[in-house]
């Protein structure tokens, strides 16, 4: 029987920030679950007024006024369907847990809200006249990806590459997430401002967790051995 002190020494900020992300997604209009928003344009309509309330919208973020400036940080906790949250939450379960040990509760949520939210900030400030909205906790992750690979860049990673047939190979984190940090940038370069994947706020995530972790951690705190063995896919 799981005693309920070893329970609480777990990643509680991990799976409460799962917990959360789930349940905006659940009772939100994009699951189709509430029936409350009803059905067809009626519900189209409650998901895009959803998301404009929550999202970031870059011309407006600039703008300065009063609940734009909120929206970085609600819309972490906002996704735009299914895959987005499985995808995303994927990534911060098998990620996450190690950097909250690594970091603590406290230390590991504020670092997680402040890096989603630099992210979210850097892609508005590059997008500065784009009425597009943003949301997701891509960039929060990415920084908890950047903190991972300075961290415990040994740990071997069971990864699935679509140009190899999705065959499950492990590698160690530093090849998977420089590889995934590659990928980042490749895809940023030939994006535009339009709907779809906010890749350059997942790079800012990124550099900005690996800076941090090197910042407060530095060389000597590294963990130098082969850590735990964790498990996910190439792409969050």
């Amino acid at each position: 029987m799981l005693d309920w002190r070893e329970a609480a020494r777990g990643p509680v900020v991990t799976y409460g920030l799962i917990g959360v992300c789930c349940l905006v997604f659940v009772i939100g209009p994009v699951s189709g679950f509430n029936p409350a928003y009803g059905t067809g344009d009626a519900l189209l309509a409650a998901q895009s007024a959803y998301f404009e309330r929550w999202g970031v919208i870059p011309s407006e973020l600039l703008s300065g006024s009063g609940p734009a400036l909120l929206t970085p940080a609600t819309a972490l906790f906002v996704h735009g369907g299914w895959l987005h949250l499985l995808g995303n939450m994927l990534f911060l379960y098998v990620f996450g847990m190690m950097a909250e040990e690594r970091m603590g509760r406290v230390r590991f949520a504020l670092f997680y809200v402040v890096c989603g939210c630099l992210a979210l900030l850097a892609y508005a400030v590059a997008h500065a006249d784009s009425d597009q909205t943003l949301v997701g906790a891509s960039g929060a992750i990415s920084a908890v990806l950047g903190a991972f690979l300075f961290l415990f860049p040994r740990a071997r990673v069971t990864s699935l590459f679509p140009f190899l047939l999705f065959l499950p190979l492990r590698f160690p984190a530093w090849i998977v997430l420089i590889f995934w940090f590659a990928l980042q940038w490749l895809a940023a370069r030939s994006a535009d401002s339009g709907p779809g994947v906010a890749y350059l706020a997942h790079l800012v995530g990124f550099c900005a967790g690996f800076l941090y972790a090197w910042g407060r951690y530095g060389r000597t705190d590294r963990v130098a051995a082969p850590a735990q063995a964790t498990e996910g896919e190439s792409q969050p």
